[in-house]
């Protein structure tokens, strides 16, 4: 099982690199990898077993923050009806979203960011994904709030990009127009 020691940290060279591809078929190595991203995000979800392993709570998670260059990432997170998206996905790209934009008004966080940065981070409202599920089975997901935030920050993962760059610099906390803020 993935641990706090396999989250490569902020500076890490790989967190600015755009991922690779993965072929598919998926290979049985970069299953392993896959299931064990989801698997870190659901047992930090569990406070004993966090506890236990030393695990920080996470919704989403990365292969570049495990120092693995490939397009996987795995979220597990409910949304504002309690409804649980719980995704490990290979070659996930937004394929469309809404011109609404939609923000957390705690700011975000990151298990490769070890500091508290904070700001909003405007994303879109809505996004619809297209990737390849753990089974090989290809998937459109369409979220919104919670889930279509955090996929959208593991996407930017896939893509070097930092949640702190969207942060605006000047002024953080300046309300973003038109946007939805999601209490967390």
């Amino acid at each position: 099982m993935l641990t706090m020691e396999d989250i490569i940290r902020d500076g890490h060279p790989s967190l600015r690199t755009i991922a690779k591809e993965v072929p598919l078929p998926a290979s049985e190595e970069d299953k392993k990898i896959l299931k064990d991203l989801l698997e870190y995000v659901i047992s930090s979800q569990n406070p004993e077993i966090a506890y236990e392993k030393g695990l920080r709570p996470a919704i989403g998670l990365a292969a570049p923050q495990i120092d693995v260059a490939k397009r996987m990432l795995a979220v597990h997170v409910t949304d504002e009806k309690e409804n649980l998206h719980s995704y490990a996905l290979f070659n996930p790209r937004i394929i469309s979203h809404s011109v609404e934009k939609a923000y957390l008004t705690a700011g975000e966080g990151c298990l490769s960011v070890d500091e508290s940065i904070p700001g909003y981070v405007p994303r879109y409202a809505r996004v619809t994904v297209k990737a390849t599920t753990l089974e090989g089975e290809e998937v459109q997901l369409r979220l919104k709030g919670l889930p279509a935030i955090v996929i959208q920050h593991e996407i930017d993962h896939l893509n070097g990009v930092m949640f702190y760059d969207h942060i605006n610099k000047e002024a953080p906390f300046e309300p973003i127009e038109n946007a939805i803020a999601i209490e967390r």
